[in-house]
């Protein structure tokens, strides 16, 4: 991309009032920056981070030169709710993994110096050494791990929404989609799975189904309420949210559960550190407290792991 704040704040308000249905435009221009939400669609912002005090024992495991100077740069991908969106100010950033990331910062006395970046543009910077981490809800898969290592914070995965007019009533087999149009963003766990699993459809003997790729949440429920998809496949948490800002859309299903993790270059020194400091937030209570603020308490782990094999 990279994403604009001026397409940010248009996630925000689609996920948070997108009662234009099929005569809606689909133009990030179309909703003016910092335009505020509905009451129901309110951005939560209580403070559940500044309170917490360095962990002595994970800063430890920092490598020597990463504790002298304090910093890490970090790649966040900015969409919709709960993962990572803009406040009504169009500048501010919140959510899941921005609360995470600052915790576990605060926790190993560091800084972070964010930078916005698109979902599908953080991986492949995280080998150059252009960010030393990066944010997304980035799913860890097997084929991810073969070049990415992972610390996990969260459980998410894949689901399904439609519109309330739809037939289908749950995806338990992707032929289930077989002659539909399936909306979903441009380089996530989704695009692969459903790529992969195409050819299904003409073993079936039925039609395949097509998949339409966006670059950022906006449009791909743009795409859903405007009828260009028929049904759109995305984060099981992202979903639940966005269906309940917005009318005549429906979840459908969790499809697969993924661990969701900070992702780093392969072979990082950082891991240890950071896993140790996602332990001792579980431990003083200050994750639970994030997410209940964010309405994803069923996505709580057990404890944080550094690459853990992909959920089958």
């Amino acid at each position: 991309m990279p994403r604009t704040r001026h397409t940010a704040a248009f996630a925000l308000i689609t996920v948070a009032a997108f009662a234009l249905t099929a005569c809606g435009s689909g133009d990030p221009a179309a909703a003016p920056a910092g335009a505020a939400t509905s009451a129901k669609g309110m951005i939560p912002t209580q403070d559940v981070v500044s309170s917490v005090k360095k962990n002595k024992a994970a800063a430890a495991l920092l490598p020597a030169e990463v504790r002298a100077s304090g910093t890490l740069t970090i790649a966040s991908s900015v969409g919709t709710p709960p993962g990572a969106t803009y406040l009504p100010d169009g500048k501010t950033v919140a959510g899941t993994d921005i609360d995470v990331a600052d915790a576990v910062a605060r926790a190993l006395g560091l800084k972070l110096k964010r930078e916005v970046a698109a979902f599908e543009a953080i991986l492949p910077a995280l080998g150059s050494g252009k960010y030393d981490l990066g944010t997304g809800n980035f799913g860890v898969t097997d084929e991810r791990r073969r070049t990415i290592d992972f610390v996990t914070y969260l459980n998410d995965g894949q689901g399904f929404a439609v519109r309330d007019d739809s037939k289908l009533s749950k995806v338990t087999d992707l032929t289930q989609l077989c002659g539909l149009t399936v909306g979903t963003a441009a380089g996530t766990t989704f695009e692969v799975t459903l790529e992969e699993n195409k050819h299904r459809c003409a073993e079936a003997g039925k039609k395949p189904y097509d998949v339409k790729t966006y670059s950022d949440l906006a449009a791909v429920w743009a795409s859903l309420q405007q009828g260009r998809s028929d049904v759109v496949m995305s984060t099981i948490n992202g979903l639940r949210y966005a269906v309940d800002q917005q009318q005549g859309v429906r979840f459908l299903n969790e499809f697969k559960r993924l661990d969701v993790g900070f992702a780093f270059n392969k072979g990082t020194p950082l891991a240890p550190a950071f896993q140790a400091a996602v332990n001792g937030l579980k431990a003083d209570g200050t994750y639970d407290r994030i997410l209940k603020k964010w309405g994803i308490d069923a996505s709580a782990i057990e404890s944080s792991q550094i690459s853990p094999p992909e959920i089958k």
